[in-house]
């Protein structure tokens, strides 16, 4: 059976490095040994493959939320004509890190969809993840709420 070897990277020199490996196209001499530990054993090696690249997030860098509207009752309005995917992304990431506050939505459309794609509209949005929301105006019964402790 014959290897193949994919190597994305082009070697450094002997002279650049005394790591054998990286002479050959590998990050480390114990990548190359892995190489050769494969072909000897008869499987095919693929050594960092495009089409193998496995997307992740790394941790969220620390940013800083600023509400359009606090009522003195304590609860955040935020007003939205467009709902965009980051400020949605946003809103998730300060409900799951504050449970504690009560941040509520006033669109000028609940019914706009979330994108041309989906069927989601920001008020489907909103039920989906506890948000509470209005359209055009802040309630008066939101007004009126006592405040929470």
């Amino acid at each position: 059976m014959t290897a193949t070897r994919t190597k994305p990277r082009k070697p450094k020199t002997a002279t650049t490095t005394s790591d054998p490996g990286l002479k050959n196209g590998y990050r480390s001499g114990l990548e190359e040994e892995i190489a050769a530990e494969l072909e000897a054993r008869g499987v095919p090696v693929r050594y960092e493959v495009p089409d193998t690249v496995i997307p992740y997030t790394k941790p969220a860098r620390m940013s800083r939320y600023t509400p359009d509207f606090v009522l003195p009752n304590g609860i955040i309005i935020e007003t939205k004509g467009r709902f965009v995917t980051a400020d949605r992304q946003k809103h998730l990431l300060i409900k799951q890190q504050h449970p504690d506050l009560d941040i509520r939505f006033v669109f000028s459309n609940s019914r706009q969809r979330i994108s041309k794609q989906s069927k989601t509209t920001y008020a489907d949005w909103c039920l989906k993840h506890g948000f509470l929301f209005a359209d055009r105006t802040i309630p008066e019964e939101w007004i009126n709420e006592p405040p929470r402790r």
